[in-house]
């Protein structure tokens, strides 16, 4: 059985598994490292942080569980009234290419709108073209780049409006 649910507390360290599982396939593939990007995804993601972003920030948290385990996950960031950020979209490696990211994907889209949220921005490695062109076929716009000194690489920026 497939189901996406709301995260509760007690799945912090299973969600802490899948988002590194998936970010550590990207950073493998371009050669980030703990040593050459420590604040990527992948490496800098750890319970006390998802707690932060839980408890404190009260994080629009999700998960895609199968079978009782959790496969999938991503999380909100309440911009204002119009703007939502999807953050950290995460898919087990093993998992991929059976729709579960596109289910995720629109259940956000679901949510924005709910909320009222006339966009979704979303931030990702600019490298990284595969990723890039399955969020465009969404209907993501890219609209910016910017190259932080403490990555190794550039950050994208799109948005889709919800209004689709």
């Amino acid at each position: 059985m497939e189901d996406i649910r709301e995260m509760k507390i007690e799945d912090i360290p299973e969600c802490v598994s899948v988002i590194r599982s998936a970010f550590k396939t990207v950073a493998d593939d371009l050669g980030f490292t703990p040593e050459n990007a420590p604040r990527f995804t992948a490496f800098a993601t750890d319970e006390k942080r998802l707690w932060y972003q839980y408890c404190e920030e009260h994080r629009p948290m999700y998960v895609f569980e199968k079978d009782g385990k959790i496969i999938g996950y991503y999380s909100l960031a309440i911009l204002n009234d119009d703007e939502i950020e999807l953050n950290n979209l995460a898919v087990l490696p093993d998992q991929r290419h059976n729709g579960i990211g596109k289910i995720l994907l629109e259940d956000c889209f679901s949510r924005a709108q709910k909320r009222g949220a006339k966009k979704v921005k979303i931030g990702i490695v600019e490298e990284n073209k595969i990723l890039r062109k399955w969020y465009e076929s969404f209907g993501f716009v890219h609209t910016d780049s910017v190259k932080y000194d403490f990555f190794p690489f550039t950050c994208g920026y799109m948005e889709k409006e919800t209004n689709y």
